[in-house]
């Protein structure tokens, strides 16, 4: 051993010596004295036994209060997925109430448009509705309102409504365009062209773009073609019954026709723009169609004038009025009353000059005014539920 080694351990033998000196206890007992003595080994030896249970006592303490919080913390964990599970729960509950509560009220409005369909369309089989013009489901139509809620079970009524709206969509489509397709039929009977018809009025739209908000899902494509339809029905059978097809008045015959004819005053050839109904003085004058009055007062040669504008480039005109029953303005329907015969202008007697000008060029009115009974039918089916409309509305 090195002389510093030596060193080191004879210091550390002092320092020992120091604290733990030997000790001798004198006990007297009966006159006795007897001396205990305490080693300086045995004092060190009782020392590391206490600091051991110190430690040890400080272990178990500390570890008993980690395992508390522990426990205390998994408690509390315990305790929010409890709160957490009975929450989902509630949601759980609430989404099925509301899921059962959509299905029923989807299932009534739906019971409601198939009777509605059945009243205008004819008496078919609410549930078969449509089953003819439906193919069969994509299996790769992964955006479809049934891939996505087939998942919960309790969507199966949904899932069951959105097939049959989906069916119903389409046959009501069908019908809407062969109900529009009869309009078109019966505009072209009167030798007008319902797609130029079309044109000019598509010519005066406009607004703001809104974009759709919806969607893209299963119903989407068969709602766009319903809405299609839809807008072509009404426009064609909203022109149809702008078209003058009614009597102007009660008189049953003519006296002169359109085109050619010689003059009543010179004799001459001359172009007659329209049609001569005769009549006693102060008849009623009726509107041939549903319109607007645009002109009220005189013309040169017509004397006093009713214009009416139908919409489309459709006007019609009244002459030799003997009074007025409208103004400027003013929205009449087929047959209303909006002057009186008489003789006013260029007049050799008490008639009505009656014609039907389209786009400012004046054009035969016979065959407006001798419209087929299918044509006639089709403006009273579109005059009933333009009625029913605004009775709705």
């Amino acid at each position: 051993m090195s002389h510093q080694k030596k060193k080191g351990v004879a210091g550390l033998r002092d320092r020992l010596n120091a604290l733990c000196p030997e000790r001798e206890i004198f006990l007297r007992s009966g006159g006795q004295v007897k001396f205990i003595r305490i080693s300086r080994r045995l004092q060190i030896g009782a020392a590391g036994l206490l600091s051991a249970a110190l430690i040890g006592w400080a272990g178990i303490t500390v570890s008993m209060m980690a395992g508390s919080a522990a426990v205390a913390q998994q408690q509390a964990a315990l305790d929010q997925q409890g709160r957490s599970v009975a929450s989902a729960a509630s949601k759980v509950a609430n989404y099925r109430k509301s899921v059962e509560d959509l299905a029923q009220d989807l299932e009534a409005r739906q019971d409601f448009m198939d009777d509605l369909y059945k009243t205008h369309f004819g008496a078919e089989d609410g549930n078969a509705a449509g089953a003819d013009l439906v193919g069969p489901e994509k299996g790769d139509k992964k955006d479809s309102l049934s891939t996505k809620i087939s998942s919960a079970p309790e969507a199966a009524p949904l899932v069951r409504l959105e097939q049959r709206q989906r069916r119903f969509a389409l046959l009501l489509t069908h019908a809407i365009e062969r109900r529009a397709d009869k309009a078109a039929s019966a505009i072209r009977s009167f030798g007008l062209n319902p797609d130029a018809l079309a044109r000019n009025a598509a010519r005066a739209q406009g607004g703001p773009f809104v974009p759709w908000k919806g969607e893209k899902g299963a119903m989407t494509d068969e709602l766009e073609h319903l809405a299609d339809a839809m807008s072509r029905m009404e426009f064609l059978e909203r022109s149809l019954l702008a078209i003058p097809s009614g009597q102007p008045t009660a008189a049953p015959m003519l006296t002169s026709s359109y085109g050619y004819r010689r003059d009543p005053f010179n004799g001459h050839a001359a172009f007659h723009a329209g049609l001569d109904f005769p009549g006693r003085y102060g008849q009623s004058i009726n509107a041939a169609a549903n319109g607007k009055v645009s002109y009220v007062g005189q013309r040169q040669g017509y004397g006093n004038v009713v214009e009416v504008e139908h919409g489309n480039g459709i006007m019609t005109r009244y002459a030799h009025l003997s009074g007025f029953a409208a103004r400027v303005g003013q929205k009449v329907a087929r047959g209303d009353t909006i002057g009186r015969m008489g003789s006013t202008g260029r007049s050799t007697g008490t008639h009505l000059h009656f014609e039907v000008r389209l786009n400012g060029q004046a054009v035969n009115p016979r065959p407006f005014l001798e419209a087929r009974k299918d044509v006639l039918q089709v403006q009273q089916v579109a005059t009933a539920r333009f009625a029913d409309v605004r009775n709705r509305g």
